[in-house]
């Protein structure tokens, strides 16, 4: 434990789930000790402080992976497989929405906490149209929103140009209720995510849908489908059986590229941490 939270420590691999103004020194903790670690997403709170955790992890000849675990879920690697088969052609938009009512929690609030609705759960839009394009750099990103009296992001909306004229959007909320739902479209037809697009169980392909459950838990679960969290731990079981230092689903430059992004939505929207100033 660091901090009264979370680190679950075994023995091939350390799970880091503190908040996220600790995910770079916990990080540091462990992976200067030769320790393989999964940390939860974002991996830092901004793409200086990801450039230092994976110089540590690459310095120390150790795993990392952020914990990105939406990416692992069977309907997710549905969606890859698709998308590579080319079942709904050249992919021309995706959008993306994700809005709960996270005002009553302090560290969805609270700066020096971390809060703030992109780091928290628009992370998790960004990382599907990363996944969906393939994890290619964007040409432009334009982003809007409006932020509470602690200087944290409440509601943003962010547009993003690929190259060939591709399009993203998404929208990401802390304080009302979204559809949470996903939409690729592309030129011979769509994949739809229709509910819970950071757990998806289920997938609408050119108006067809199918179901990709998770495990029933054994007790009472916190959170919507957290038997789902299997998927990214076995994930990481599998980089080590194979020697590897990283996952190809998440890999390095995946984290570094979302945090760069993150870092310009922030700075459009004007939300600055201590981080940044360090």
């Amino acid at each position: 434990m660091l901090s009264g939270l979370c680190v679950y420590v075994c023995a091939d691999v350390v799970y880091v789930g503190v908040i996220h103004p600790y995910h770079l020194i916990t990080c540091l903790l462990f992976t200067n000790a030769k320790k393989n670690v999964l940390c939860e997403k974002p991996l830092a709170m901004n793409n200086k402080e990801v450039k230092e955790i994976l110089a540590s992890a690459k310095r120390n000849d150790v795993f990392l992976m952020e914990a990105v675990w939406t990416r692992f879920f069977p309907a997710s690697v549905e969606i890859r497989r698709l998308l590579a088969q080319g079942e709904v052609g050249e992919v021309k938009m995706v959008r993306s929405e994700f809005g709960v009512q996270l005002m009553h929690v302090p560290r969805s609030t609270q700066k020096e906490l971390g809060g703030g609705a992109i780091l928290d759960i628009g992370i998790y839009c960004l990382q599907f149209i990363c996944m969906v394009y393939n994890g290619e750099k964007p040409e432009c990103i334009q982003a809007t929103g409006t932020c509470l009296e602690t200087g944290v992001d409440e509601t943003v909306v962010v547009t993003v140009k690929f190259s060939k004229n591709r399009m993203a959007v998404f929208t990401c909320s802390s304080c009302v209720q979204l559809p949470n739902d996903a939409i690729i479209a592309g030129t011979k037809g769509t994949i739809r995510i229709p509910a819970h697009m950071w757990c998806p169980t289920s997938l609408v392909v050119n108006g067809k849908e199918t179901q990709y459950p998770v495990p029933e838990p054994y007790l009472p679960l916190n959170f919507l489908n957290s038997t789902g969290m299997r998927y990214e731990a076995e994930e990481v079981r599998q980089c080590l059986l194979k020697g590897l230092k990283e996952s190809a689903v998440v890999s390095h430059a995946d984290s570094l590229l979302l945090a760069e992004l993150e870092d310009e939505i922030r700075r459009q929207v004007g939300v600055v941490y201590s981080q940044d100033c360090q």
